[in-house]
C-alpha cells in the first residue's frame, strides 16, 4: 500500500494511522533475528505493503478446499505475520456466506467475516469496499489459521496469538508478534 494523501482521508482517519510509533524502519532491540531466508516482522512497513505471492496457498476444511491459488498476496505490517489473501476467483463456489460483525482497519477499511455457513463462527474475513489504497484487492479473503486449516507450499500455518488476528506464521518469519501476551501496546 502507499501512502496515502493526507488530504483525502478523514482527520479521524489519519489520527488513527498517525498513532503507530512502529513503522518498520528501525528494528528494535527485542526483535529475534532473522536466519537466511526469513524475514523479521519488524522490518515489515506500516502502512503495510502489498506482496504479490505465487506459492501454492490451500485452505481447508478437512476434505473440502475452500479455497486454492498460486496468485495470493501477502500483507505485511510492522509486528504482525503476514496476512495472505486469495482472490474471490481461487474460492470454492458457493462454500462461503457472509455472517455478523465487522471490525476496521485503519489501512484496508471495514471487514466482513465470512464462515462455512450461517450459523457457524467466521473462519475469514474481506473487504467489500476497502479504502482507495487497497481497492484493488476489494473482496480478496483472508482466512483464520486457528480456526481453519491453512498450507502455504503444503507448510501448515500456524496461527497468530491473541485470537483476533489473523497472521499465518510459518517457518520464513520471526517475531515476536502482535497478540503475544504485553503485545498490546504495539
Amino acid at each position: 500500500m502507499n501512502s496515502p494523501n493526507h488530504s483525502a482521508i478523514p482527520s479521524w482517519l489519519q489520527k488513527a494511522r498517525d498513532q503507530w510509533t512502529r513503522t518498520g524502519h528501525e528494528r528494535p532491540d527485542f526483535a529475534h533475528e532473522p536466519a537466511p531466508g526469513q524475514e523479521s516482522v519488524w522490518d515489515y512497513p506500516r502502512p503495510p505493503a502489498v506482496v504479490a505471492d505465487t506459492r501454492q496457498v490451500v485452505v481447508r476444511n478437512l476434505d473440502l478446499i475452500i479455497a486454492s491459488t498460486t496468485e495470493a498476496i501477502r500483507v505485511l505490517e510492522t509486528s504482525h505475520p503476514p496476512s495472505f489473501y486469495v482472490p474471490p476467483t481461487s474460492i470454492a463456489e458457493g462454500v462461503l456466506v457472509a455472517v455478523p460483525g465487522s471490525s476496521h482497519c485503519e489501512w484496508k477499511g471495514q471487514a466482513e467475516y465470512v464462515a462455512l455457513s450461517a450459523n457457524d463462527s467466521p473462519i475469514g474475513w474481506r473487504y467489500a469496499s476497502p479504502y482507495p489504497e487497497f481497492a484493488q484487492y476489494a473482496g480478496y479473503t483472508s482466512f483464520y489459521p486457528g480456526a481453519i486449516e491453512c498450507l502455504v507450499d503444503g507448510e501448515a500455518v500456524r496461527p497468530q496469538a491473541g485470537g483476533f488476528y489473523g497472521g499465518w506464521i510459518t517457518s520464513e518469519v520471526v517475531g515476536p508478534f502482535k497478540g503475544e501476551p504485553g503485545t498490546s501496546g504495539w
